[in-house]
């Protein structure tokens, strides 16, 4: 486990922080497709709070793409490093999450984020950052739609419909699960939408979330605990 503190010069007020953000979003690439679906690794990241102690864990999980095997993980637990802002909750996640990548003994391959990429009120959420922080190919799947608008896709698994920002496409909810409430996919950088939804249906095959988010989840949340306890 790696120990993060707060990176000097990290953003402390909202207004920096949008700043940054204005600064670092005309840096995300929108025209690549990304690695095809089922060939080499796929990373999953995500985080968890202890917001009283001000403690955050983050967890980095490799998985081979075609099998869905777990093949490296790596956790970094930190400083909260940002107030809880709607629209700037990277500010509180990067650094913990890039120590945890940093950490791995490979190359994570596709980074697929529990959140937001353009489908964010600044075009610029947390798999956009992250992805122009380090290079990597990243997209974003979330549980829920944050600001947008969108039509419920058909039944089956694999149906989508666009996420709307007025009649802007921004995301695609995805139905990963035939009947079941769908996830928010959008591109973060290096990826094209078409392949980032493709990437989650094969990451889902059993449930909702994707395997490589929900064995992150399970991951960070072990780390914290030990952390904390």
């Amino acid at each position: 486990m790696t120990t993060v503190r707060i990176p000097a010069g990290w953003p402390a007020t909202e207004e920096a922080a949008r700043a940054a953000q204005d600064a670092l979003r005309g840096r995300v690439v929108l025209d690549e497709p990304g690695p095809p679906p089922g060939t080499g690794r796929v990373t999953g990241v995500d985080v968890a709070y202890d917001d009283e102690r001000g403690v955050v864990a983050a967890a980095a999980v490799v998985l081979d793409a075609a099998t869905l095997a777990p093949v490296a993980e790596a956790t970094a637990v930190g400083e909260v490093s940002f107030p809880y802002v709607p629209g700037l909750l990277a500010f509180r996640e990067i650094p913990t999450v890039l120590a945890a990548l940093e950490a791995l003994d490979r190359d994570p391959g596709l980074v697929v984020c529990d959140g937001y990429g353009l489908a964010h009120p600044r075009r610029f959420g947390l798999a956009s950052h992250l992805g122009v922080l380090t290079g990597l190919p990243t997209i974003g799947v979330a549980k829920n739609p944050f600001t947008f608008t969108y039509e419920e896709p058909d039944a089956p698994r694999g149906s989508t419909a666009p996420l709307l920002a007025g009649a802007e496409e921004v995301g695609r909810a995805l139905r990963t699960q035939a009947g079941v409430k769908p996830v928010f996919v959008s591109v973060g950088h290096r990826v094209s939408l078409g392949i980032a939804c493709a990437h989650t249906l094969a990451l889902a095959p059993k449930y909702r979330i994707p395997e490589s988010t929900r064995r992150a989840d399970s991951l960070c949340r072990r780390a914290l605990r030990e952390t904390v306890a």
